[in-house]
């Protein structure tokens, strides 16, 4: 998400200095103290030692501090399941103590959000919605209600094609005040370029502030 926004982290650059350590101490040492010796995060340390084509010795594979990186060792085997194990809660269905049917939901009990059909709601664009069918998922069951206006006067929305208001009042949900508009041209008219000069430069200045704030705290985060 990070950088799809345009947004990313301050670079970690390495020096020659660290090039060179890492270079001879990877094959015989754990990532995780060089990482620690060099101030660099341990994907780092991988990452570059994978691009320098870097492996671990044979005597570091052999050695306690290999760990999971040996193979053959079975370091895992004492802390799974034996073949054949039963367990604890077989034959439980479910832990159901005094007084906790109270509060379970009953069958064909509906949560205290549903609404029935017909029911319209405004959308966070401010489009009035209607309720047309009553599947649970909340973005299939409501339609924009000027979208059931157009399709009930016989017309249809080609894909690629969006209706729009022709006053800009989405309030005024009537078929002569809706009208057939490509993406493009949606897009067109919705474009920051349309805006005052004073406008547009507000809105370029907050964009690149909320760009630093998120910067800044991912980079206190890690």
């Amino acid at each position: 998400m990070t950088r799809s926004r345009g947004i990313r982290l301050p670079r970690v650059s390495w020096t020659a200095g660290q090039e060179a350590t890492l270079r001879a101490r990877y094959p015989h040492e754990k990532s995780e103290q060089i990482a620690a010796d060099l101030g660099m995060p341990l994907h780092k340390v991988y990452r570059k030692a994978a691009r320098f084509g870097l492996k671990k010795t044979s005597e570091y594979l052999a050695s306690p501090d290999a760990q999971r990186l040996r193979r053959g060792d079975n370091v895992g085997a004492a802390y799974r399941y034996p073949k054949g194990h039963v367990p604890a809660n077989k034959g439980v269905k479910g832990v159901c103590y005094e007084g906790c049917k109270v509060t379970q939901f009953k069958p064909g009990q509906k949560p205290h959000t549903w609404t029935p059909i017909g029911t319209e709601r405004l959308s966070k664009e401010g489009y009035l919605q209607r309720k047309m069918t009553d599947t649970g998922v909340t973005r299939r069951d409501y339609v924009a209600v000027h979208h059931l206006v157009w399709i009930e006067a016989g017309r249809d929305i080609p894909q690629g094609f969006a209706l729009s208001f022709k006053d800009g009042d989405k309030t005024n949900i009537t078929l002569d005040n809706l009208e057939l508009v490509s993406r493009a041209d949606l897009m067109k008219r919705n474009s920051i370029h349309n805006l005052h000069e004073e406008l547009k430069e507000v809105l370029k200045l907050k964009g690149a502030l909320n760009r630093r704030i998120t910067c800044h705290e991912r980079h206190n985060r890690t």
